[in-house]
């Protein structure tokens, strides 16, 4: 099969590996697409825990193409969203509910094989029936995932007052799931003008953020909310904008960092603006316990996916994608179907 292949940071090439075959409780999956997104820039460039070689991608959508012995529930021919971690639910983390931090966690495109590739082998369990979805949403499923957890980890409190930094993909889901969390308002800033667009015929207000003068960002923001924001997420992972979150919170509100920084990334904190105001700054990594409930909301329409998957590559083109999703703005989401 046909496969991107990293040897290290920066090092790949579209390689000739042997075609999986699937275990007991395993199936082979088809691939038929894989999101590229900003933690694959950073896996790209040897963050994230990255283990190599590496064939990396973990947004799977896929076709079940060969079931391994002890497999029940799926059948040949059917499209899945794929769950990517597989913890062990015995250690401390998994027993304290956090399996993103399982002592053994397994990470499909992080740790172990990915679905930039032809074929992928996965356990059944993780794989979730999608075929009712249609592939660009299917293939949503895994970052709606995430953003959920995100969600969990915030517990927006009804009615407040939310902003959301960032109209990526992470940004325009999290804002909808916002909405139907019960926010009175939620105010999206970005910008770009067409990913606006997605957020506004979501429901959400929009303001067009300056990146040449963040201070007149910050001050159109405050204007619509001069108590501050009950609740912000940067789904940006830029620091410059991360800066501007605490400032524009209001007395007793809550940060989430949900965008992924670089390792490197430092961000300034006045310890006392926390302590006086009583924010609260939170963090959300990958997923838990929320793949299910994004396929539901998804088949609901709770979260609309529409326009969302912007570019699409072949995996010869896997460089292009990651460059699009590093630097072209006009490039919302991408997928590679292999």
């Amino acid at each position: 099969m046909k496969a991107v292949y990293y040897t290290a940071p920066r090092q790949w090439r579209l390689a000739d590996l042997p075609d999986p075959e699937p275990g007991p409780g395993e199936v082979r999956l088809r691939v038929r697409a894989t999101g590229v997104c900003g933690t694959d820039v950073h896996l790209h460039e040897g963050e994230f825990g990255a283990v190599y070689p590496l064939v990396p991608g973990h947004e799977v959508t896929g076709e079940i193409d060969t079931v391994g012995p002890e497999v029940t529930g799926v059948r040949p021919g059917e499209l899945v969203a794929l769950d990517n971690m597989i913890s062990c639910g015995a250690c401390p983390m998994c027993r304290r509910a956090r399996p993103a931090f399982c002592r053994s966690l397994r990470a499909m495109g992080v740790f172990e094989p990915g679905g930039f590739a032809e074929y992928l082998t996965v356990p059944a369990v993780n794989c979730h029936p999608a075929g009712d979805l249609g592939l660009e949403t299917a293939v949503l499923a895994e970052p709606t995932a995430c953003a959920l957890h995100g969600i969990d980890v915030l517990a927006p409190p009804p009615g407040c007052d939310a902003l959301v930094f960032g109209a990526g993909p992470t940004g325009l889901i999290m804002a909808q799931l916002l909405a139907g969390a019960g926010a009175a308002r939620v105010t999206v800033a970005a910008p770009t003008a067409f990913k606006l667009a997605l957020a506004a015929a979501a429901g959400a207000q929009t303001v067009l953020a300056d990146r040449a003068a963040p201070d007149r960002t910050a001050r159109r923001l405050r204007e619509l909310a001069p108590d501050g924001f009950d609740v912000i997420v940067d789904a940006t992972g830029v620091p410059d904008v991360l800066a501007q979150c605490l400032p524009l919170a209001a007395v007793g509100g809550t940060v989430l960092v949900y965008g992924v920084t670089a390792e490197t990334a430092v961000w300034p904190v006045s310890p006392y603006d926390v302590f006086r105001r009583e924010l609260t700054i939170k963090g959300s990594f990958s997923q838990a316990f929320s793949f299910d409930r994004a396929l539901r909301v998804l088949r609901a329409g709770r979260v609309r996916t529409e326009g969302i998957v912007t570019h699409r590559f072949g995996l010869d083109r896997y460089g292009d994608a990651i460059a699009a999703v590093a630097g072209d703005s006009g490039c919302l989401k991408a997928i590679i179907e292999p």
